[in-house]
């Protein structure tokens, strides 16, 4: 998930209720909603832009981590392939993801990067700020070396 923007919306969560753990990939908003995620399920998440110092405390500006025998590379404000940030590109070349995850432009992607051979997510916008008419996230299986049963999470704002 992405750019709740302080809003925990029921439905995600209840999207959310078997998998293993969340990802955050920014402008979570506020630190009772990101405490609210960890209560909630195991979190991973980085900062965003309109996150403050007490965000930006506990979270990084970018994880890398594994899951089981997938790479992945998450930050806040990333693009999309062939339209890439320079931090984005920068660390793709750097680690070779499996996975790319950012967020920022409240616009669901789910595009294959042939040239860096990465899957690049972005979730949209979980919550209620901002542009976007639909509220989405993703959630997907990992095991092993594969990413299979991507869904997507859609709700209107009203």
């Amino acid at each position: 998930m992405s750019d709740s923007h302080g809003f925990i919306n029921p439905g995600v969560l209840g999207f959310f209720s078997d998998c293993d753990e969340i990802w955050h990939a920014g402008d979570i908003g506020s630190k009772a909603t990101l405490d609210a995620l960890v209560e909630f399920k195991p979190t991973r998440a980085v900062y965003g832009n309109i996150d403050g110092t007490d965000l930006r405390h506990v979270c990084p500006e970018a994880l890398i981590f594994r899951i089981e025998e997938i790479s992945v590379v998450m930050i806040h404000i990333g693009g999309y392939p062939g339209m890439y940030t320079a931090m984005a590109r920068k660390l793709i070349i750097e680690n070779r993801p499996t996975l790319f995850v950012c967020g920022h432009s409240h616009i669901l992607k789910i595009i294959y990067d042939k040239k860096y051979e990465v899957l690049t997510l972005n979730p949209g916008a979980a919550g209620k700020s901002g542009f976007h008419q639909v509220i989405t996230a993703l959630r997907f299986k990992v095991q092993r070396d594969r990413v299979f049963d991507m869904e997507i999470f859609e709700q209107s704002r009203s």
